[in-house]
C-alpha cells in the first residue's frame, strides 16, 4: 500500500511539475503580483494565462519535437515505404496509423507524404490511416493531453484516435476507391533510393532543424490558441460554456466538431483552448471532439486533398472522420467518469 502511494505521488509530482509545470505558473503569479498586477482579475489573470501557457506549450513543444525527430530519422520515407510495403491488410493500417504517431506533421504536412506513399504503390487503405493518424495523434499530443487531463485520459485519446485511422483505411481499402485518386498521384515521380546512414551527430543535426522548423510554423498558432484560451478562461461566463458545451446540451459534440472543421491549428495550438473549457465546465468528449476536428480536418487540409482526390473520395473521408470524432466525443462523454 505504501508503495502504491509513493509510485502515485511521484506520478502527480511528474504530471503536475515536470509537464504540467505548475511551479512555473506559481512563479509567474508572484513575479506578477510583485509587478504590481492583480492576478485575481480578469486581466491579471489573461496576462498570467497566457505568458504560462506559452512559456509551457513551448518548452514541451521543442523537447517533443526533437525527441521525436530523431526517431524519425531511422524511418525516412524511403525506408518506412519499404517496410510498409512487406504488411497485408488490416496488419498494414495498423503499422500506418502507428507510422502516423512518430511523425510531427500537421494535417497539410502530411499529404506530400500521403502522396508519396499512393505513389509508390501501397494500398490506398493503408495510406489513408496514416493520413488520419498523422494530425490527430502522435507522440506529441499524448504528453501534451497527459500535462492537462491526465494519463488514463491522453492514452484513451491516442487509442482511440488509432481505432478511428484503422477503421477509416480499411473501409476506404474495402470499397475500392482506387479510381478515385487523382492520375498525377499514381505518376508522381518516385526516386526510391536507399538513405545514407547517419551518424548520431547528423541525426542530432536533424532533430534541431525539425525544432527550428517546426516552431517557426507552429507558434504562431500556439499564440492565437493561448490567446483564445486566455479570453475563454477569464472573459467568458461559465454559464455561457456549460449551455453550449455542456451536459444539458445533447447536440454540444456535433457543434463542437463541426466549429473545430474550418480551423487550423495542431495540436499544440488546440491544447489551451481545451485546457481553458475544461476548466470553463464543458465536457470532455466535446472538448476533444473539437480538438480532433480542427486537427484533422482543417480547411486548408481539405483544399490540398482536393487536389489529390476525387470529390467522392474525399467526402468519404470526411465523412469517416467526422463520424468517428463525434462517436468519440459521445463516448468519452459517456464513461468520463471510469477515466478520472
Amino acid at each position: 500500500m505504501i508503495i502504491l502511494e509513493t509510485i502515485k505521488t511521484i506520478w502527480l509530482f511528474f504530471q503536475d511539475q515536470l509537464l504540467g509545470m505548475k511551479w512555473l505558473n506559481n512563479l509567474l503569479g508572484d513575479v506578477l503580483s510583485a509587478m504590481g498586477l492583480d492576478i485575481n482579475s480578469q486581466i491579471g489573470g489573461s496576462v498570467q494565462f497566457f505568458i504560462y501557457d506559452v512559456i509551457k506549450i513551448t518548452v514541451l513543444l521543442c523537447l517533443l519535437i526533437f525527441f521525436i525527430s530523431y526517431i524519425q530519422s531511422y524511418f525516412p520515407p524511403e525506408r518506412s515505404k519499404k517496410i510498409l510495403g512487406k504488411f497485408h491488410g488490416i496488419k498494414a493500417n495498423i503499422l500506418s496509423a502507428l507510422l502516423g504517431t512518430v511523425t510531427p506533421f500537421c494535417s497539410c504536412s502530411s499529404i506530400p507524404l500521403f502522396i508519396g506513399f499512393t505513389s509508390a504503390g501501397l494500398p490506398l487503405g493503408v495510406t489513408f490511416s496514416f493520413l488520419i493518424s498523422s494530425p490527430m495523434v502522435d507522440l506529441g499530443s499524448l504528453v501534451l493531453l497527459m500535462s492537462i487531463f491526465g494519463v488514463k485520459i491522453a492514452i484513451a485519446y491516442v487509442l482511440i484516435g488509432l481505432v478511428i485511422a484503422v477503421v477509416g483505411g480499411t473501409l476506404i481499402e474495402k470499397m475500392r476507391m482506387e479510381k478515385y485518386v487523382e492520375d498525377f498521384v499514381y505518376h508522381a515521380s518516385n526516386v526510391d533510393i536507399s538513405s545514407p546512414a547517419l551518424t548520431k551527430k547528423e541525426r542530432v543535426q536533424y532533430a534541431k532543424e525539425q525544432v527550428a522548423e517546426t516552431f517557426k510554423k507552429v507558434f504562431p498558432y500556439i499564440l492565437v490558441g493561448v490567446g483564445i484560451g486566455a479570453i475563454i478562461h477569464n472573459w467568458i461566463p461559465e454559464s455561457w460554456i456549460e449551455t453550449v458545451l455542456g451536459s444539458n446540451n445533447p447536440l454540444g459534440v456535433v457543434l463542437a466538431a463541426l466549429v473545430g472543421i474550418p480551423m487550423y491549428a495542431d495540436i499544440f495550438g488546440t491544447i489551451p483552448v481545451a485546457e481553458a473549457l475544461l476548466a470553463k465546465g464543458a465536457q470532455l468528449g466535446t472538448i476533444l471532439a473539437f480538438m480532433m476536428a480542427v486537427t484533422t480536418l482543417s480547411l486548408p487540409s481539405i483544399i490540398m486533398l482536393k487536389k489529390a482526390v476525387k470529390p467522392k473520395l474525399l467526402t468519404l473521408f470526411i465523412v469517416i472522420c467526422t463520424l468517428g470524432i463525434i462517436a468519440v466525443g459521445y463516448l468519452f462523454n459517456l464513461f468520463h467518469g471510469f477515466l478520472i
